[in-house]
Formats: structure tokens, C-alpha cells, sequence
């Protein structure tokens, strides 16, 4: 693991820390220690002038937009609670934040998040998020294919599931991009930007 470098136009992306997802029961981190140190995260870029993305996973109240594929995974059905979908207040609140509604696990696919970056002049991203081996993995997958430098702060993510966490951290992400801390996060941000 090691974060050697952040370009001039970094951003921050944080993926679906929002009220029904950051609440749930999550490994290896708890989904309130995820959501402190994406907060830090989003002080610190901002406090750099530099652009911070919340995303968020969303969908109509009759399903119709959600993916209709057919998988062996039971997905849940049924109606949302009410605010669900509502990004947790510790991180809203912000003007010059970004906010990219998603209808899929990535965060690339059927939004404007690559136009929102490009017109930004952002060439690298920092993701932190929940779930790891869902809406982050399948993130920092599509931003690697549209040519950013991508980070992936393996402090300030988790899942459901500690091994998918794990498995995506040691196996995929490397392959992706860089890993590292919060700490070392914040460490090269202030070194690179300070």
C-alpha cells in the first residue's frame, strides 16, 4: 500500500454515504467511523480549493429505473423509507460540493460525474464509500478505463462482507490504482497542496 502522488486537480469522490447505507452493519469498518474519516477527507480537499463529489444511489419509487438484469442474488424489493437515499448530514451542507445521483452500483455509468470532473480539469480521483467491493470497486473501475489516476483509501471504505472488502482491497484495487490511510491521505495532500 502506497499513495506516492496526488495531481494538481485531485478530487475527492465519496460514494453512497448516505442514510440507508452508512447505517447499515458493515466490516471491517463501522459504516460511522467510514463517514469521520470521509468527513476529514472533504475538509481537507475543500480547505485545498479542491473539487469534493458526494454520490449517491437513488431510485424511483416504482423501481422502474433500477437495473433489470437477472442475477442468481436476491435483490430487496419493495419501497424505500422515506430520506434513505439523503446523504448523511455530517458531509451535506457544502454549495461548492458536487452531488452525482447514481441508478447503478458505479458511479460513471448513466450520470454527468466524468463531465463534472473533466470540466474541473481533475486527471486523478480519491474514493472513499460504502460498499467496498459494490459501488467503490465498481467506481474506481470505470474512472481507471476513463484514463484518471485513481486512489483508493482503504480506511474510509467498507462492506457488508469483510472478505469482499478484503478481496477488493488486496486483489483488485492494486491493479487499479494506489492504496493507502487516511492519515497517509491526508499526509500527501497537505505535501502535495499545502
Amino acid at each position: 500500500m502506497a499513495l506516492t502522488a496526488f495531481d494538481p486537480r485531485t478530487a475527492l469522490v465519496v460514494i453512497d454515504l448516505q442514510a440507508g447505507i452508512a447505517g447499515a452493519p458493515t466490516q471491517p469498518y463501522a459504516g460511522a467511523d467510514v463517514v469521520a474519516r470521509s468527513v476529514e477527507l472533504a475538509d481537507a480537499f475543500r480547505a485545498h480549493d479542491l473539487p469534493v463529489v458526494l454520490v449517491r444511489v437513488s431510485f424511483a419509487a416504482d423501481g422502474a429505473d433500477a437495473v433489470p438484469g437477472r442475477t442468481e442474488a436476491v435483490h430487496p424489493g419493495g419501497t424505500r423509507p422515506e430520506g434513505w437515499d439523503v446523504i448523511v448530514p455530517e458531509l451535506s451542507g457544502h454549495p461548492g460540493d458536487i452531488t452525482v445521483t447514481k441508478h447503478n452500483w458505479g458511479a460513471f455509468h448513466g450520470t454527468d460525474l466524468d463531465v463534472q470532473l473533466r470540466r474541473r480539469g481533475v486527471t486523478q480521483i480519491v474514493l472513499t464509500g460504502i460498499a467496498t467491493s459494490i459501488g467503490v470497486e465498481s467506481t474506481a473501475r470505470a474512472a481507471y478505463e476513463h484514463g484518471y489516476h485513481v486512489s483508493l483509501v482503504t480506511d474510509a471504505m467498507s462492506d457488508l462482507d469483510a472478505e469482499a472488502h478484503r478481496g477488493s482491497v488486496e486483489r483488485v484495487f492494486p491493479r487499479l490504482g494506489e492504496t493507502g490511510t487516511t492519515a497517509e491521505a491526508l499526509e500527501l495532500l497537505a505535501k502535495t497542496h499545502g
